[in-house]
């Protein structure tokens, strides 16, 4: 019983993988036999400078690539299994997006981009509406949510982005370098409202190349060269909770 409740608080399973890339006669070769486990209720940030693999990575546990070699276990379930429509399921559903470049559709206003993934979720209106204005508020946009994102800030952006990805309360937030087009002081209140995210049992993996940025997490998994170079997870000297 003990080792079924292990492997139930098990989000991602990562096992040997590979990845490389064809361009022509070149080949580069982007994660080298990738071990990682995150478990559910984690806050854990992948530091790596620019080229590392950090972003390639990201991208196969968002199932928005394919690995070359090894075994994804999301949630238990295989992903090497699965079809295209259970990958964009899976993509729409279970995984929360969040990206340095917010990605809202300038035509909508807030509320509208936050039920974009309920739309494809096939959610009614009345219950869409309701989820979508119920996200805004926990990002502290309710009262924005008439607006473009073109007639907010930065910081108001990326908070629009957190609703959306945690409206379907996801297993999982995946965060691409989040504040990399913020400034300072936006940055300390999107990470600020991260970690409050997690306190409440979200399950948080950040991608970054910055410092002050990765301290907010409770694990920092450093990346170099395709490889994780330390992990305080296989140390034992992690406190995920």
């Amino acid at each position: 019983m003990q080792f079924e409740h292990q492997v139930q608080d098990i989000v991602i399973q990562l096992e040997d993988i590979w990845k490389t890339y064809q361009t022509g006669e070149v080949s580069l070769t982007a994660l080298k036999g990738i071990d990682l486990t995150i478990r559910r209720g984690e806050f854990a940030a992948i530091m790596g400078p620019s080229g590392s693999g950090k972003s390639t990575l990201m991208n196969v546990i968002g199932c928005l690539d394919q690995k070359d070699q090894g075994n994804y276990l999301l949630n238990g379930r295989s992903i090497s299994e699965l079809s295209a429509n259970e990958l964009a399921k899976i993509r729409n559903e279970e995984i929360g997006f969040v990206f340095q470049s917010f990605n809202l559709l300038s035509k909508l206003n807030l509320r509208e981009n936050v039920e974009l993934p309920m739309v494809y979720a096939g959610i009614g209106r009345k219950a869409r509406t309701e989820r979508a204005m119920a996200a805004l508020d926990a990002v502290g946009l309710a009262d924005w949510a008439r607006h473009k994102p073109n007639e907010v800030s930065g910081g108001q952006k990326q908070r629009a982005a957190i609703a959306r990805a945690i409206a379907l309360k996801p297993a999982l937030i995946m965060a691409d370098e989040p504040t990399g087009n913020l400034d300072s002081k936006s940055s300390h209140e999107i990470m600020q409202l991260f970690a409050t995210l997690n306190e409440e049992g979200t399950t948080i993996l950040l991608i970054t190349h910055e410092a002050d940025v990765a301290a907010y997490a409770r694990r920092i998994i450093r990346f170099g060269d395709g490889r994780i170079v330390d992990d305080p997870m296989k140390r034992g000297a992690v406190d995920v909770f």
